[in-house]
């Protein structure tokens, strides 16, 4: 009686659209907030383009990292987890869970470990940006967080509990907002405006917001064992596998969805090494560190917006047809993978004419003290279109199973 009580208590579970409407709105929330300290930065005085360029370097470096600890875990970890709960095999898919969870704490903690005794050697050799070392060393916790916080996003997302990952991703983005604003004015105020020094403290606030967002996780998490041990009491065609093969087929399948992520990595950690180094030919230093913080700036965080929406689609995607897969359900595939092309086309087109056709009045009102950059948007904004449908096709295309084919592709396209 009591297991029968827990169950009728338990929340149901959200539609496909509830989840993608979630996601969506959390994204929106997120790229706001995210405007918000954009726009403080690039407008601070000692910080602006200059300051913008020391912490895209720094980035860069840490976003390879993150992409090979965790990148291509949510969506690996909701695809495996969605396909046991859809044949009723709860307790193989909270085991799986468990151990993917201790895996990629290993993988997470070393990515860690690399960014911080490497920072000093990155950042002077490779980068040839010695400002960037703190930015670095201040990133490099975030790795770990990040990596265990994509195993529980994966797993809440093949449980249908979307929310649970757009909520940590917006109190992140909120605790990155806030405390960027904050440790950048205390440390103006010490280091008497030193725009090193103020971007080591904007990226020490994403460590923070990242610990924060992991924190909402083990809470809701914690809130929902009662519901997921009376699932696991009521399994069915339970399929034991080994410790080792599970960590097999998650790697198996996060690999290959990681691998889109780090051929975009590597190609912006190409302009990192590349693009200073190459203007300090033909400018001064200051000038040419602007001009990177131009692009990596303020192009590609209003790039990225619509893009940042258009993920809720692909994120939902691959939990949904992977179940609808188990379950040899070929119309909802089908009618869930042509309803989220028809919206991303929706999505991704007035943005790219929008840029392209407006981009120095956006920029002129949104950063009026560092304006400078129309043509660099207007470039980069033709991109959208093509990128935003891209995200959609590898949604589909992961969860149902052809795991290789958004990496080939893009491989292909760097020819």
């Amino acid at each position: 009686m009591t297991n029968i009580k827990e169950q009728e208590k338990s929340p149901k579970k959200e539609t496909f659209m509830q989840g993608v409407i979630t996601l969506i709105f959390s994204q929106v929330l997120i790229k706001l907030l995210g405007l918000i300290y954009t726009l403080y930065l690039t407008n601070r005085e000692g910080f602006g383009d200059k300051g913008n360029g020391i912490v895209a370097a720094g980035y860069q470096i840490y976003a390879m990292l993150l992409t090979i600890s965790s990148i291509g875990v949510p969506n690996a970890i909701s695809k495996i987890v969605s396909e046991r709960i859809a044949v009723g095999d709860y307790k193989g898919a909270h085991r799986i869970f468990k151990i993917a969870f201790a895996t990629f704490s290993v993988i997470g903690l070393i990515g860690s470990l690399m960014l911080f005794f490497g920072a000093h050697l990155i950042s002077n050799y490779w980068l040839q940006i010695p400002e960037a070392e703190m930015t670095l060393v201040a990133l490099s916790p975030a790795i770990f967080f990040v990596a265990i916080s994509s195993v529980m996003r994966g797993y809440f997302n093949a449980r249908q509990n979307i929310k649970a990952t757009a909520r940590s991703q917006s109190i992140e983005q909120v605790f990155k907002t806030s405390l960027t604003i904050i440790l950048v004015e205390i440390i103006a105020i010490i280091s008497n405006v030193s725009t090193q020094w103020m971007a080591g403290g904007a990226t020490l606030a994403t460590t923070l917001a990242t610990f924060a967002g992991f924190g909402y996780l083990y809470l809701f998490y914690r809130t929902r064992q009662s519901e997921i041990a009376a699932e696991i009491k009521s399994t069915v065609n339970y399929k034991y596998e080994r410790v080792k093969t599970i960590i097999i087929r998650i790697l198996t399948v996060s690999i290959p969805i990681a691998l889109t992520a780090i051929m975009s990595s590597l190609n912006k950690n190409i302009d990192s090494f590349t693009v200073v180094r190459s203007l300090k030919q033909f400018m001064s230093e200051d000038m040419a560190l602007s001009q990177y913080g131009i692009l990596g700036g303020k192009v590609d965080m209003l790039t990225s917006l619509p893009l940042s929406i258009n993920v809720a689609f692909a994120t939902a995607l691959v939990p949904a047809i992977s179940a609808a897969k188990a379950k040899k359900d070929n119309e909802t595939i089908t009618q869930k993978t042509s309803f989220s092309l028809l919206i991303s086309m929706l999505i991704g087109l007035p943005c790219t004419i929008g840029m392209c056709v407006f981009a120095g009045p956006i920029l002129s009102l949104l950063f009026p003290n560092a304006s400078s950059g129309a043509v660099i948007l207007q470039i980069s904004a033709l991109t959208i279109i093509f990128t935003i449908l891209d995200q959609t096709i590898n949604g589909a295309l992961q969860g149902y199973g052809k795991l290789m084919v958004p990496a080939v592709a893009l491989r292909m396209s760097e020819y």
